[in-house]
């Protein structure tokens, strides 16, 4: 019996299968390709320049190369790049730009959710500007606020802080912003968690109606899109994680018992209009014990996992790509491998532990810009998980409807 195949698997099933031509336009670029940039290219002040080939930048990074020239501009940007791509440069750089020291008042807020980034940003503001004479105060919560309302009887020009600090120092009339004619928010969907919202749209309020925001986080939820509606007027949108954005890709969970999932399996089965599927599990064992049960309910099925020797995966491999078999059970070793442009349904039938896992089980349907469904069977015990995934990708996976509509996953 060939490798990977349940035993009464039967051969009579002939795959129909529809695979969509490869297009050019979806071919995912390298985050790290730059355009080839200079920050001289920006017009930058001689002193600010100075500070920036100090520091040790010799060249803009991609979110470099994609915001400073926008936001010098004055629009607002919402943008987002993974932690360590030169984030924090790519907005500090235009602030600093803009400053006008001859003006003794704040003109821009930088706001991020930790003490620690706080101090690492105005490290940061403070060395990029070493020869502009721009005065840059960091201001937390955890610090003697008496010492805050001291500094601030001196020049301020730029302020960062967190959220409660400085609405404290705002309401009190200490920091005055109605001269700060740029925001920043960095890890944005963080400072957009129900625990800093309400303050961030009261610090917004003490602002000027003429302003810029920009925004700048890693994943991007519902609550920053939301944001964004409300506050930012038609922002640019810079996006270099194109790998974690699901296009295409339609996300629901079912909640059920450890017990029940089988007979879901087997209705999601005798309901969807699957070209191909792949159903994960989270351990080897499963991977086989599923198989054979899908394959006693009178579906055609594969399975293929990392215990199995090479050329028998090879072989599984081979044989589903062409169209051998329709549905596939595979252990999460195996994920990144699978490239099929016919899969079009991912079944979790064992959700996973991390976003990243996540990310690329789901990856395997809606393979170059087409549409794929994910369907997650959850447990009891799954369900902070589900909450962390979505939170982490900033996607939304919704309760499974009574019938799916084909248009979301079928061409």
């Amino acid at each position: 019996m060939a490798p990977g195949v349940p035993p009464n698997s039967g051969d009579n099933w002939k795959a129909q299968l529809v695979v969509p031509p490869k297009d050019e336009r979806y071919r995912t670029e390298d985050v790290t390709a730059t355009k080839g940039n200079e920050f001289e290219d920006y017009f930058l002040k001689r002193e600010l320049l100075m500070g920036i080939y100090e520091k040790g930048f010799e060249r803009p990074s991609p979110i470099q190369e994609e915001s400073i020239p926008i936001a010098l501009t004055g629009r607002d940007v919402l943008a987002r790049a993974k932690n360590g791509t030169g984030k924090t440069a790519a907005f500090s750089i235009p602030v600093l730009e803009k400053v006008d020291i001859t003006k003794n008042a704040i003109q821009a807020l930088l706001l991020v959710p930790t003490r620690e980034l706080a101090l690492q940003t105005s490290q940061v503001c403070k060395e990029l500007g070493k020869h502009l004479n721009i005065q840059v105060m960091v201001t937390t919560g955890g610090t003697s606020l008496k010492d805050d309302i001291m500094r601030l009887y001196n020049t301020v020009h730029i302020v960062v802080a967190t959220p409660g600090r400085i609405l404290d120092l705002t309401t009190k009339g200490v920091a005055k912003l109605d001269q700060c004619n740029v925001l920043v928010m960095d890890e944005a969907d963080k400072l957009l968690s129900p625990e800093f919202q309400p303050l961030i749209e009261q610090i917004v309020g003490f602002l000027p109606r003429e302003r810029q925001i920009l925004l700048y986080s890693a994943t991007f939820p519902v609550t920053v899109k939301e944001f964004k509606d409300r506050f930012l007027r038609k922002p640019y949108v810079i996006n270099l994680m194109e790998e974690l954005t699901l296009k295409g890709v339609t996300q629901y969970y079912a909640f059920v018992e450890e017990k029940q999932k089988v007979h879901c399996l087997n209705t999601l089965f005798s309901k969807l209009q699957i070209n191909q599927s792949i159903i994960f599990c989270n351990s080897v064992n499963r991977v086989e014990l599923l198989a054979k049960k899908i394959t006693e309910l009178g579906y055609s099925c594969f399975y293929i996992h990392a215990k199995m020797l090479q050329s028998h995966r090879n072989r599984v491999f081979h044989d589903f790509r062409n169209g051998a078999c329709r549905n596939l059970v595979s252990s999460d070793l195996f994920t990144r491998g699978i490239d099929i442009q016919a899969v079009n349904v991912v079944i979790n039938f064992d959700f996973p532990k991390n976003s990243e896992t996540y990310l690329h089980r789901v990856g395997r349907s809606g393979r170059f810009g087409h549409l794929g469904l994910a369907v997650n069977l959850i447990t009891y015990d799954d369900r902070f998980n589900l909450y962390k995934i979505e939170q982490e990708l900033g996607t939304e996976i919704k309760p499974i409807p009574p019938t799916i509509e084909q248009s979301l996953y079928c061409r």
